[in-house]
């Protein structure tokens, strides 16, 4: 899948205990469905044509246990070929968000990075405070842009103002190749979940 009707819209949902989310195109189309699966010593993600889950299209498991570090390798479901690879880079993400995004052949590309650390820090201190820290989601709203070798940004990724931080958007701001595009689009899914996590 190729040429998206940019921007994309990242809508988590909160009637599950899994952690589902829905992608959108800018004409309302489901794209994507992501469903995590919960309680696996290896994070696992499933990426469906909608909700109905009857067609999987991709998965994204981690190479490792429960690390900081663990690449996540994703696939093409109906093939099994592997597509490409996301990974924190290391020590450097405990700060700030850094992601390197490899293709098919195990060469880095691309790399996503969280715009404001400060954020993060805010967003964390806030949420340690009684009653107000359910205003976080509307104060403290993250962005991620992603980079190309040359350090063009391609594509970002904001939070928009909501509780529970249900909602992002994936904005387009240069060309890309559209071979890429797609698994930019997965490595984007695999680092919003991870970063959920980390509040």
């Amino acid at each position: 899948m190729s040429n998206f009707n940019f921007p994309l819209y990242f809508q988590f949902k909160i009637s599950t205990f899994h952690n589902d989310f829905t992608i959108k195109d800018s004409e309302n189309r489901t794209l994507f469905y992501v469903r995590q699966k919960l309680y696996k010593l290896k994070e696992e993600i499933m990426i469906f044509a909608d909700e109905s889950r009857s067609e999987q299209l991709y998965g994204i498991k981690a190479d490792r246990w429960l690390d900081f570090n663990a690449n996540y390798t994703i696939t093409d479901a109906r093939t099994n070929e592997t597509i490409g690879k996301i990974g924190r880079k290391g020590m450097k993400s405990l700060w700030k968000a850094n992601y390197n995004a490899f293709d098919s052949a195990g060469i880095e590309d691309y790399l996503i990075k969280e715009d404001n650390a400060w954020v993060k820090v805010g967003d964390n201190l806030l949420g340690e405070i009684p009653i107000l820290n359910i205003l976080t989601g509307y104060i403290f709203n993250p962005s991620y842009s992603l980079y190309d070798k040359r350090e063009n940004v391609l594509l970002q990724l904001h939070k928009k103002p909501s509780f529970f931080g249900r909602k992002f958007t994936l904005e387009k701001l240069a060309d890309i190749n559209p071979e890429d595009e797609t698994r930019l689009i997965l490595c984007f899914m695999m680092m919003i979940l991870l970063e959920r996590e980390r509040g």
